[in-house]
């Protein structure tokens, strides 16, 4: 995240925001800059990737769903407005540390091609594997009956989602399921431009897991936990745990083959499992 802070420094907030008496190495500058970029360039990316996801790719026939909620999409957009800046400051004091040093994350310097692209394709896999995985069981503990009514629910309440949907969480919730995330780079050498992509890319799969669009290609439907998956996770509660990958689904007991796929609506489902949670 130093990358995009020194470029807002300067060419935004040294002449435009901040004193010049205010230093850009200053501990509490530097925290201010990354809870600013962290909450309004969240937000901006959140409506792009929401929008353009809604207008291009979402089968805005599930709007007239009958488990579509009146005035589902305001909805959507106030929760997630209300709980970005609570989720921007611990993501922003995480930001400060990779800032400060704290971290595993380089820039790469004189490295053969070859060498370099090899390196590149290892940390997607291992930051995809590593993330997935500690998302699936922090996600699966937050439909624990003893905290799914005070984080996660806020969550459901969007049976059939929208891409507005994909960041409407309690800041809690939001927080803890995008912590695996930022832990990565502070156990794991990471490449500063990988992960500035990887922070994107996260972004866009959050966004395509509430689109509404099932098509996955053939091969890869036994792998890819994809939208097909969480919205049978939406409307069942206890089964695709999962972020990328069904893996984690299979090994814990909790994957399910989704209805879309076998040309079916979950809705009598849907009222066998109303308020069943783990």
């Amino acid at each position: 995240m130093d990358l995009v802070l020194d470029f807002l420094d300067h060419f935004l907030f040294t002449p435009y925001v901040y004193p010049a008496t205010w230093p850009e190495n200053d501990l509490l500058r530097q925290f201010v800059s990354l809870f600013l970029v962290t909450n309004f360039g969240g937000v901006i990316l959140y409506f792009c990737l929401a929008s353009f996801s809604f207008l291009f790719v979402f089968n805005r026939t599930l709007m007239q769903h009958p488990l579509i909620l009146e005035n589902q999409i305001q909805k959507e957009i106030m929760v997630t407005l209300k709980s970005t800046p609570f989720m921007s400051f611990p993501t922003a004091l995480l930001f400060l540390l990779e800032v400060r040093g704290y971290s595993r994350l380089y820039l790469p310097s004189n490295i053969a091609w070859p060498h370099l692209l090899g390196d590149i394709f290892f940390s997607i896999i291992s930051f995809l594997v590593f993330t997935d995985s500690l998302i699936y069981w922090i996600h699966r503990g937050l439909h624990h009956r003893s905290v799914y009514k005070y984080l996660h629910k806020v969550h459901h309440r969007w049976k059939v989602p929208t891409p507005f949907a994909s960041h409407a969480f309690h800041p809690v919730d939001g927080f803890l399921q995008s912590l695996p995330y930022h832990l990565f780079p502070f156990l794991f050498p990471l490449n500063k431009y990988v992960y500035l992509a990887l922070f994107v890319f996260v972004n866009i799969w959050t966004v395509s897991i509430h689109d509404g669009d099932y098509r996955v290609p053939e091969l890869l439907r036994p792998v890819i936990n994809g939208s097909a998956h969480h919205t049978d996770h939406h409307l069942l509660y206890n089964c695709n745990y999962g972020q990328y990958f069904t893996l984690w689904d299979r090994m814990g007991g909790s994957f399910r083959h989704p209805n879309a796929f076998q040309g079916k609506a979950p809705i009598d489902d849907l009222r066998k499992n109303e308020g069943k949670m783990e």
